[in-house]
Formats: structure tokens, C-alpha cells, sequence
């Protein structure tokens, strides 16, 4: 599913997601110690300041994002830096990026933008095929929770959340938290790949 909107975002710097600092969550849960540096795909990578953070811990990282431009300015930012990190143009859904399978997924509000259920339990069943057996998703997701609001990510209930992926993967954490500078709720989600057989 082609989403040119993205690219237009990009291009037109409409990027109220892109606040250029990692995301206090993320750092939260690499400083827990509960997965070491090892082999990430970030998915929906935009200018790459998670999967460049996560590059200069030690973590070795392709970013991916269906927006062309985004990669531009992601690869921009990674040149001449040696990292363990690059970037590609890849439409998750439709495609499964190369170099795994991986240890580690992240995604900060790419799983949420899919209105549909069906298109939700895509991207699930898409992470799970890209993850090495018991490997860890931790996708950051727009809440239902707390006021209405006009603007700000999708909102998402927890039954959504987890009927989307729960087929797919085994959910290990699900915690109401909030998008940094934004003040939206949102869900802290951490998922396993299940093990291979007994």
C-alpha cells in the first residue's frame, strides 16, 4: 500500500512526529538493560534520530520508511559517522526488508497509522516474520486514553491493540504512557516473537 502523503509531509515539513531527540521511551527501556545492543530494524525510521541514537549505543540498525525523502535526510545525517546503521525505502506491508531476521523492532507511531484492522494485523504478522524466535517488538501507539483532542497520533483502544497482535507475536507489556512533547497518551507496547516448537 503506497502512502505518497508521507512523502508530501516531508517535503512540505509538516513533521509534528519528527521532534528530533530519541524518544524518552525508547531511551527508558534500552537504559532497563532488557535487550543489549544486537541486530534492529526501526520501522518507520523518518529522519533516523531513533536508529542513529540506537546506532551510537552499539546496536547495528537498518531504519526503513515508505517516505523517499525521509531516507534522503536519514542517510544525510548518518554520513561520514561509521555507525552500524543505514537506511532504505521500503513499504513494510508490502514488503519484508532484508538483513534479518532481527533481535530488536522498534516503531514510534507507524503501527498506529493504519486505520484498518485487517491492514494493523498485517504490520503484526510483517514484524513477526522479520523477527529472529523470541525476539522483542516495542512499538510506542496512540491511545484512546485520556481527553478528546483534534490533533495529535490515531487513537488506539487496548482491544485493538491487542487483537492486532496477539495472532501474531505474544504480548509481554502493554502500559498506558504519553508521547514526549506532544501530551497524547499512549501505549508502551512490548511484544515476543513466540519460540520454535518444544
Amino acid at each position: 500500500m503506497s502512502h505518497p502523503s508521507w512523502n508530501d509531509s516531508y517535503a512540505a515539513g509538516e513533521l509534528p512526529w519528527d521532534t528530533g531527540e530519541p524518544d524518552p521511551l525508547l531511551v527508558e527501556f534500552i537504559a532497563s538493560g532488557r535487550i543489549q545492543p544486537t541486530r534492529t530494524l526501526e520501522v518507520g525510521a523518518g529522519t533516523g534520530t531513533n536508529s542513529l541514537w540506537l546506532a551510537e549505543r552499539g546496536f547495528d540498525v537498518l531504519g526503513i520508511d515508505v517516505a523517499p525523502l525521509a531516507v534522503e535526510r536519514a542517510s544525510a545525517r548518518l554520513e561520514g559517522r561509521g555507525l552500524g546503521c543505514r537506511f532504505a525505502t521500503v513499504d513494510f506491508l508490502a514488503t519484508s526488508p532484508s538483513g534479518g531476521p532481527f533481535q530488536f523492532v522498534f516503531d514510534r507511531g507507524c503501527f498506529h497509522v493504519f486505520d484498518e484492522p485487517g491492514e494493523r494485523a498485517r504490520f503484526a504478522a510483517q514484524v513477526a516474520t522479520a523477527l529472529a524466535p523470541e525476539g522483542l517488538w516495542l512499538s510506542l501507539i496512540g491511545s484512546a486514553e485520556g481527553p478528546p483532542r483534534e490533533v495529535g497520533p490515531p487513537r488506539r483502544s487496548a482491544r485493538e491493540v491487542v487483537q492486532s497482535i496477539e495472532p501474531a507475536l505474544e504480548i509481554v507489556e502493554l502500559r498506558s504512557a504519553e508521547f514526549h512533547r506532544h501530551g497524547a497518551k499512549a501505549w508502551f507496547c512490548l511484544a515476543r516473537k513466540r519460540p520454535l516448537g518444544p
